[in-house]
Parts: structure tokens; C-alpha cells; sequence
């Protein structure tokens, strides 16, 4: 079980760090619309993201 949290975890790191290594312009844009949205609007993302994984979770199981 420990294996394979600590092997999700390194791939999250290495598809996490895919955009600002091949396009740096592109994540530093990306950075500057996040910044200038609100609470609600960041909340609402993360909301999202969280389903989405939890989604793809049970269809995988």
C-alpha cells in the first residue's frame, strides 16, 4: 500500500512539472489568470478536480 501511494505521488510530481519544463510561458500565464480569479472561481476548480479524481478512482477499482 505504502509502494503504491509513494509511486501515485511521484507520477503526480512528474506530470505536475511537465508544463513548466517543456513550456514555461504557457504555466507562468496560467499562474497570472489564477491569481486574478477569486475565492469561489479557485474553490470551484479544486471542487472539480477532487470529483473528477474520486470519478476516475472508482472506474479504475
Amino acid at each position: 500500500m505504502t509502494s503504491s501511494l509513494l509511486l501515485a505521488f511521484a507520477l503526480m510530481l512528474i506530470i505536475e512539472g511537465m508544463l513548466p519544463f517543456v513550456m514555461p510561458h504557457i504555466w507562468r500565464e496560467t499562474f497570472r489568470r489564477i491569481i486574478a480569479m477569486n475565492d469561489g472561481q479557485i474553490r470551484f476548480i479544486g471542487l472539480t478536480s477532487m470529483l473528477v479524481g474520486i470519478g476516475l478512482m472508482a472506474v479504475a477499482l
